[in-house]
């Protein structure tokens, strides 16, 4: 199916990616709806009057990845952009708009920043990063342990990432806390995104300056120090993105965990008997409940058509991870994944696929795996009907996850 050129403003009406409605459990059919419509490349809005392609097939979504001949990393490519249609403090701009960094490179560019980023976190010590992880979770579990009940997203599953990664990134605890409430800023789209991301930079210009003169054993001395020789500006700027990646993922695949453990009996008594694995249930969410709903984007180089649609050079095309992994193409007939497949596009594909999968698997794990043993009677302390998620284009993740329990088994010297 062919239709007018959508995103410079011509028919069809894009739907609204933004907006008070955007609420996670209404995404899936929200997809759906695009799909039965537009095929798989749907066109979207992303704010008011700012129009893109959203790409929810499969197959199409691979190709968008892995094509960079076609489809461009550099948003400076961008139209609309270009032709001062979107204003250079818009809400979405600290998400979308360019950084010298691996997200936003092509080619040689892309494969040195990323040689560098993959060298640093292949540093880090699996063994060392899992005692860290347990520890800082029995911590978190016994700050409320006494209370018998807690929200493991506020109290657990937003907190325990921000002391991790902040740890391996070099940063001290309270600041690592500022560094978050700004990258929540961030990615909320809002009208406080540009002070939020002003916030952030300032933060991470001053560790870069306290590493550069004294470097330690963390990832951001790391970056300074490898010999692809990126400048601070680069190391800035990779550094945001690796942390709004990583902490933001960490907290919604943590908590969207928890959540299918909680509600979902027959899942969380296979794995209580050994059938399944706490590996399992992490695939689960990544198919069904991607923490990266959305991700942007790529730049098209030329006029072309592309999964029914006609492209035209410069437009924007947003990753639908989210909606490619419930594409009818590749799952089984009943629509449910496969235990152990993990051919979900969670984690982009192509050369920039997420370079930190393996630590923050490794962090996911150990936070449910933790909180499972510690307090092994844990269930919702509301109906599952009242759960709901955070408003975001991007992100999906749960506002609240009330729980509560009767006999945490806890080392006694982490018990409140």
């Amino acid at each position: 199916m062919t239709v007018q050129h959508s995103p410079t403003g011509r028919c069809p009406s894009p739907a609204a990616l933004y907006g008070p409605d955007l609420d996670g459990d209404a995404m899936p059919a929200f997809y759906e709806r695009l799909r039965r419509a537009h095929g798989p490349v749907a066109p979207v809005a992303i704010a008011p009057g700012v129009s893109a392609w959203l790409v929810i097939g499969h197959r199409e979504l691979l190709r968008l990845t892995r094509d960079e001949q076609d489809f461009s990393h550099d948003p400076r490519r961008w139209s609309l952009l270009r032709e001062g249609r979107v204003a250079p403090n818009a809400p979405i701009m600290p998400i979308v708009g360019w950084r010298p960094a691996l997200l936003y490179a092509d080619g040689q560019q892309h494969r040195r920043m990323r040689t560098a980023v993959s060298d640093a976190l292949d540093r880090i010590n699996g063994h060392e990063l899992r005692r860290t992880v347990r520890a800082a979770a029995e911590r978190l579990i016994g700050s409320f342990a006494a209370r018998r009940g807690a929200d493991l997203v506020s109290e657990y599953a937003r907190r325990l990432p921000v002391q991790v990664i902040t740890g391996l990134l070099g940063l001290a605890e309270g600041t690592g806390e500022q560094l978050a409430r700004a990258i929540a800023g961030l990615v909320a789209a809002s009208a406080d995104s540009v002070e939020a991301g002003k916030r952030m930079d300032a933060i991470l210009r001053e560790l870069i300056a306290g590493k550069r003169s004294r470097p330690g054993e963390d990832i951001t001395s790391a970056l300074l120090h490898h010999p692809a020789a990126l400048t601070d500006e680069e190391v800035l700027h990779n550094l945001v993105v690796m942390f709004v990646a990583g902490q933001q993922t960490t907290v919604n695949w943590i908590s969207t965990t928890l959540r299918v453990l909680l509600c979902d009996p027959a899942f969380r008594s296979s794995l209580s008997v050994g059938h399944l694995s706490v590996d399992d249930a992490l695939d689960l969410v990544l198919w069904r409940h991607p923490p990266t709903q959305n991700f942007p984007a790529r730049y098209a180089t030329r006029d072309l058509d592309f999964g029914g649609q006609r492209v035209r050079a410069g437009d924007m095309l947003l990753l639908g991870l989210a909606a490619a992994n419930q594409d009818p193409e590749v799952l089984p007939d009943d629509g449910t994944p496969v235990i152990g497949n993990r051919s979900h596009l969670a984690f982009g594909a192509g050369p920039h696929a997420c370079p930190a999968q393996d630590p923050a698997r490794l962090i996911t794990r150990t936070a449910v795996d933790t909180i499972r043993h510690r307090l092994p009677d844990l269930e919702l302390a509301v109906p599952e009907s009242e759960l709901s998620w955070i408003k975001s284009p991007w992100s999906k993740g749960l506002a609240a996850l009330p729980v509560r329990f009767t006999e945490p088994q806890l080392p006694y010297a982490t018990e409140a």
